[in-house]
């Protein structure tokens, strides 16, 4: 593999790009389209089946976007096994593609990543978070993702992490030496209230913010039990979908029924996921497991004050640039929520600079040129230079 040529990449273990299903597929999206702009082929394989939020958000499958070629795979449908068969469908394509380097995105897909191996491909993998510890998933379905991390250690030849706690992680448990290399961010345009207003009645500083996946390991139980203790009227706004845990979305509503300030929006994309993160009060993640929470550097960067869970996944991208509290501690999340209720003057302290802060420590560019040279065999195991 020539070091300064153009190279012939494939892309897999995310759902569908273009999209935001997750934070993987804007992670893959913003890999695939730069890298394609620099005169690399990428090609990404994306599931088959319906979004992840429901049919309603289905898009017509296209076979190009932004220079980018898309090859859908036969996919399953069902809890667990879309991921399952679509990674396998996905690495056979890969095995056999004329590519020099495959990149699996996430522990459980990685579990085909001997094939493309076998086949002669330069193969990376990138952990996106310990997924066998996420609360959503049964016995069987941590034990395939378990697998497919320890397929990653003995088949990749790099493996990416995004935080220093899984560079850790991977040390301690399996002596593997990876590559920190974090998600990134990009300057934002900020926007005027208008289809949040319309459709919530939703002001400008009028809301507390959470926006991402409403699954367990979130916290967002933590932020309804706090924020119903919170003397404030201003509202709290939880806008995602519930991915694949549609059981735990319904407990919220139940837990949320009884307080009328609290509003869930559904999934969000576009000119409304915009709008909500330029007019919050503040944005909150009350996480216990993070990988590198794509949620939280996009509030920063719209300018957000931000009110974060204490694990480190959080308070190494926020630095003290962010109001902190102990992880699974509800009262102590009400404390900070009504202090920074009471206190605007606090909450302008910590947006003030947050934006150039994030934005320049995690730029897209910067990272999609660390990734290049981890696929050209140039990169050994220092941290990102934006560290």
């Amino acid at each position: 593999m020539g070091n300064g040529g153009k190279l012939k990449i494939a892309m897999l273990g995310h759902k569908r790009i273009p999209g935001r299903e997750g934070g993987v597929e804007v992670v893959v999206e913003e890999l695939a389209t730069r890298m394609a702009a620099l005169g690399h082929s990428v090609t990404c394989y994306n599931r088959g089946g319906h979004h992840a939020a429901g049919k309603e958000f289905d898009v017509p499958r296209a076979k190009e976007y932004k220079g980018v070629r898309l090859k859908s795979v036969p996919t399953i449908n069902g809890r667990g096994l879309a991921a399952m068969s679509a990674s396998v469908t996905g690495a056979l394509g890969a095995a056999f593609g004329a590519y020099d380097v495959v990149h699996f995105h996430a522990e459980g897909p990685a579990l085909m990543c001997w094939l493309p191996k076998l086949a002669g491909k330069r193969v990376v993998v990138t952990i996106h978070g310990l997924d066998h510890r996420r609360a959503k998933w049964g016995k069987l379905a941590s034990a395939y993702i378990m697998l497919g991390e320890k397929s990653a250690v003995r088949f990749a030849d790099e493996i990416i992490v995004l935080s220093k706690d899984a560079q850790r992680y991977f040390q301690d448990r399996y002596g593997r030496d990876t590559v920190l290399i974090p998600n990134g961010v990009s300057r934002p345009r900020r926007r005027a209230a208008c289809l949040i207003a319309e459709r919530f009645g939703l002001k400008k500083g009028s809301y507390i913010l959470y926006l991402g996946r409403l699954v367990p390991e979130k916290g967002v139980k933590y932020l309804i039990e706090a924020f119903k203790e919170v003397r404030t009227e201003k509202r709290l706004v939880i806008a995602g979908g519930n991915s694949d845990a549609d059981g735990f979305f319904q407990e919220l509503k139940q837990l949320a029924a009884d307080d009328s300030r609290i509003l869930f929006t559904g999934f969000v994309q576009g000119q409304m996921l915009e709008e909500l993160y330029s007019n919050s009060y503040l944005y909150c993640l009350p996480s216990d497991l993070e990988g590198m929470p794509l949620g939280l550097l996009e509030a920063m960067s719209y300018g957000n004050c931000c009110l974060v869970s204490d694990i480190s996944e959080c308070t190494d991208l926020t630095g003290d640039r962010a109001v902190t509290f102990r992880r699974g501690d509800s009262a102590q999340l009400a404390q900070k929520l009504q202090m920074l209720c009471e206190r605007p003057e606090m909450v302008e302290h910590y947006a003030g600079g947050s934006a150039d802060f994030i934005c320049e420590r995690y730029d897209w560019d910067k990272i999609v040129e660390r990734t290049l040279r981890v696929y050209r065999e140039k990169e050994r195991y220092a941290d990102f230079v934006g560290q």
